[in-house]
């Protein structure tokens, strides 16, 4: 199976800047599109930025600018760089990975275990 760690949650000022990471591991034949995720108290999760295979990035409206998805092919990572965060940021944040397991085919769709990130005024 794949497993995800996810690092990088905290807590910060009004302002300041955090950088979410999160790894892959398991039984990995290729990865497509990859991405964060966010959900705060008493709200739905929603998608804050992805990114494919091919380094297409697409963010939510509420964080273009200040938000930056990147990805390690070679580490089977990606990491997410918030600037200028504000207090609606504050959420779990969750990874999302789209693993291919083998040659054989089937995408599988992965969900880290969250990490907390609060932003104070």
């Amino acid at each position: 199976q794949v497993q995800l760690v996810e690092s990088g949650g905290g807590v910060v000022q009004a302002g300041g800047s955090l950088r979410l990471s999160c790894a892959a591991s398991g039984i990995i034949f290729s990865i497509n599109a990859m991405g964060w995720y966010r959900q705060a108290p008493g709200k739905p999760r929603e998608l804050v930025a992805t990114i494919t295979s091919g380094g297409g990035t697409n963010y939510a409206d509420s964080v273009q600018g200040r938000f930056t998805i990147s990805r390690d092919n070679a580490k089977n990572t990606v990491d997410l760089q918030m600037n200028s965060l504000k207090p609606e940021d504050t959420a779990v944040y969750y990874c999302n990975v789209n693993v291919v397991r083998s040659r054989i085919g089937g995408q599988y769709v992965y969900w880290g275990q969250g990490t907390q990130v609060t932003v104070s005024s």
